[in-house]
């Protein structure tokens, strides 16, 4: 069924945290999940537009709010990294089978990366669209005087949004918790494919940050597709038909083919 036949997600209760909203597809393996950005949620134009893709091709397919985000439980400010990726990881476990290829988005960047790391046998394949792993030193480092100062006064500063949806809450909490999950500062044991999608005109998350990526990946099987007119969120039709290319590629590759 599409959203608009089914208006309310499904929910995944747990005793160790708020309900996660999802919206699965039934369908033959290895399975796609998608995984949002920082403040997204799996209503956007990737997360749909993949849902389409597998229901017309039969496959399985996953997307999912993170708590605090979208129609899932908890509060944003409440939340930090580590957070995010167990509710990655609890989606992945509960709600998928066998392998599965990971989709992140921006922050989901990040998260599928540590998913990868933690759960290496459910990991076919990896695409990561304008990769932000590690973003939390890059928003530390141009904190202003005043947002410095709030962070250390209050524990937390506003930070505007580039999308027009209201300020973003941004917590001590997050910096501190996303500066143990960091991962560029050493290689990245992952030897799963990797694909890499960046816009050239990205002005939330460098697009050599994913040169940085792939050369920390020990993968042998890591390519990057930089898009010269593209932004942070790659949406556009053309950069959608990219997407699906380069999925239907890393799918029809056999397993272990690296």
């Amino acid at each position: 069924m599409t959203d608009k036949e089914d208006p309310k997600p499904d929910m995944l209760a747990r005793p160790d945290g708020p309900p996660l909203a999802y919206r699965r597809v039934a369908g033959r393996g290895p399975g796609v999940v998608f995984l949002g950005g920082f403040m997204s949620d799996m209503t956007g134009e990737k997360a749909t537009a993949l849902d389409a893709l597998c229901r017309k091709q039969g496959r399985a397919f996953l997307r999912f709010d993170y708590r605090g985000h979208g129609a899932s439980g908890g509060r944003f400010e409440e939340a930090v990294i580590s957070d995010w990726l167990a509710d990655t990881l609890d989606a992945l476990d509960r709600l998928t089978d066998g392998p599965q290829v990971l989709v992140g988005s921006s922050m989901g960047g990040w998260l599928m990366l540590l998913a990868a790391l933690a759960r290496p046998g459910r990991v076919r394949a990896l695409i990561g669209i304008a990769p932000a792993p590690d973003f939390v030193l890059r928003m530390e480092a141009g904190l202003t005087a005043d947002q410095r100062k709030a962070l250390d006064d209050e524990g937390f500063f506003l930070r505007p949004s580039d999308y027009g949806d209201g300020p973003y809450t941004i917590t001590k909490a997050l910096i501190e918790d996303g500066r143990r999950r960091c991962l560029l500062d050493r290689p990245i044991p992952i030897t799963a494919p990797v694909r890499l999608l960046h816009g050239m005109r990205d002005d939330a998350v460098p697009w050599r940050d994913s040169l940085r990526l792939a050369e920390r990946l020990e993968s042998g099987d890591v390519r990057t597709v930089f898009v010269k007119d593209g932004d942070h969120r790659l949406s556009r039709p053309p950069d959608l038909a990219l997407l699906a290319t380069v999925l239907e590629g890393l799918l029809r590759q056999p397993a272990g083919d690296q």
